[in-house]
């Protein structure tokens, strides 16, 4: 791993009061929403001169995609439907100007740019407000001069990004299925942030929220077993081949760009179907099937079947929580900034599965109104980790490269994580979601109910409030609602 915080150091981070309440950095939408870069790059005259060099020696050997599609994220995914559309090459006859623009957005540009010139510290974090990063809270308030790369809470922060796992795209492995599909560059991202996902569920219940990548010790074992499992390989159980089988059912198809409804159906088809995950998946939906729509309803009855389900009848096993919402129509309705932000503060939280409009990463941290996030969109060649290679090199699977985005600017189409060990921790988190449903002014991201009977009600008491569902993109309008005056007012709330 290339270590671009060098000198930033490390220390030992440890969790801050999680609490499920709003806070007022989240409450501010920024003024000014155009800036929408998301990598930490230089800025000085001499990188500016030699990367307009590079563009232009770059610009005729960079693809041409449609507009907005770029990767594997879709917001307008049909529920149960994948996208099936292929990727084509569509230049244009004036396509100089637009290869250039789009190379100079690009992240293969942006990777240039970083490696030969570094990047700014301080641009990824420049408030010294509190940084939450997948439940944990790191506080910058040591910050020397009100520089916050200087405080103990930033070195820690860092630390603990770059012990996330990183999925990326890959090339050279084994033809998926029947297809000639040999790399997934160009569709896979979102299949790549779900895997960023899961391994990151599997390095908290084998090791816990705690754990942090050996610097200077010997590689765990389990870490490597974990990594094993994701290899690109349709023998291995995480391996994007599996993941695109056990798809299927949804649509999921090498080549085709995947929304991440689908994917999560696909994660829970892969656990029921192999019992490959050491822990049940329960997709947070607004009906038994998700298929009819409305607004996602956490059921504490099916829940507690989903469990006994895998265990083999025991009351209670680890859960992990898939809740995939459409949190708009062309763009993210704002009024959802501040609870998306919030989830991060929960203990059992595993990020969201989101980005930009059809560019699919794995957003794991939150500061006022920025998102921090892993970017799958980096090419490298195919690595298959061994169980027992202690020496294996591991350095493409982490990043210690903080990318950030305004929460306001992800794409509305997106899915959150949760991670229950155990039944009390279940129990806290249903505790924080009411909470957090509490103070959403009538519009919750999604809603807890003990039983089923009781889904009908709280659908229809999210559907006044504007809760959200999944969205055909044939099936969107408006529901009439009476508001407190007696009197009807428009919303947004989708149905499927």
């Amino acid at each position: 791993m290339k270590n671009l915080f060098e000198s930033t150091g490390t220390a030992n981070s440890s969790p801050g009061t999680s609490s499920s309440s709003i806070s007022p950095n989240f409450k501010r939408i920024a003024s000014n929403s155009s800036d929408h870069k998301s990598s930490l790059l230089p800025s000085t005259s001499a990188s500016s001169l030699l990367s307009g060099i590079v563009v232009s020696a770059f610009s005729i050997f960079e693809p041409c995609v449609e507009e907005g599609l770029d990767t594997g994220s879709n917001s307008r995914e049909t529920k149960g439907v994948g996208n099936k559309t292929k990727i084509s090459n569509c230049c244009s006859s004036n396509g100089w100007a637009a290869a250039v623009k789009r190379v100079m957005a690009s992240g293969s540009m942006r990777r240039i740019k970083e490696h030969m010139f570094g990047f700014t510290k301080s641009s990824a974090v420049t408030s010294t407000s509190d940084i939450w990063l997948l439940g944990v809270c790191y506080k910058l308030d040591d910050a020397i001069g009100g520089d916050p790369v200087s405080s103990s809470g930033f070195a820690a922060f860092v630390e603990d990004f770059s012990s996330r796992i990183l999925m990326t795209y890959r090339k050279g492995f084994d033809a998926i299925g029947d297809s000639k599909y040999t790399s997934d560059v160009n569709w896979g991202c979102m299949l790549r942030s779900s895997q960023m996902l899961a391994a990151q569920v599997l390095i908290v219940h084998r090791f816990g929220r705690s754990w942090r990548k050996s610097v200077n010790k010997q590689i765990d074992q389990g870490y490597l077993e974990i990594l094993h499992e994701f290899g690109d390989s349709e023998e291995l159980a995480f391996s994007i081949h599996k993941l695109l089988e056990a798809g299927k059912g949804y649509g999921l198809a090498a080549g085709s760009w995947i929304g991440p409804y689908a994917t999560c159906r696909a994660w829970e088809t892969l656990a029921r179907a192999g019992k490959s995950l050491p822990m049940a998946v329960y997709i947070v939906s607004g009906d038994e099937d998700g298929e009819r729509g409305g607004a996602p309803v956490v059921c504490i009855e099916d829940v507690t079947a989903c469990c006994r389900e895998h265990s083999g009848g025991a009351d209670w096993t680890a859960i992990l929580l898939l809740v995939p919402l459409v949190l708009g129509l062309d763009k993210l309705n704002p009024r959802y900034v501040p609870l998306l932000g919030a989830t991060f503060q929960f203990p059992q939280s595993l990020g969201i599965l989101g980005g930009k409009p059809g560019v699919s990463t794995y957003i794991v941290g939150v500061q006022d109104e920025n998102a921090f996030y892993l970017d799958p969109h980096e090419v490298q060649p195919v690595a298959n980790i061994t169980k027992d290679d202690i020496e294996a090199d591991t350095s493409s699977f982490h990043s210690n490269v903080v990318r950030h985005i305004p929460l306001e600017s992800i794409d509305p189409s997106l899915a959150i994580g949760f991670y229950c060990r155990d039944r009390d921790d279940f129990d806290d988190f249903c505790s924080r979601a009411s909470k957090l449903a509490d103070e959403s002014n009538g519009a919750p991201l999604f809603t807890v109910t003990h039983s089923r009977n009781a889904i009908k009600e709280a659908s229809q008491c999210s559907m006044s409030g504007g809760g959200v569902g999944e969205i055909r993109e044939d099936d969107s309008y408006d529901i009439l609602h009476s508001n407190n005056d007696g009197g009807l007012q428009e919303d947004d709330w989708q149905l499927l």
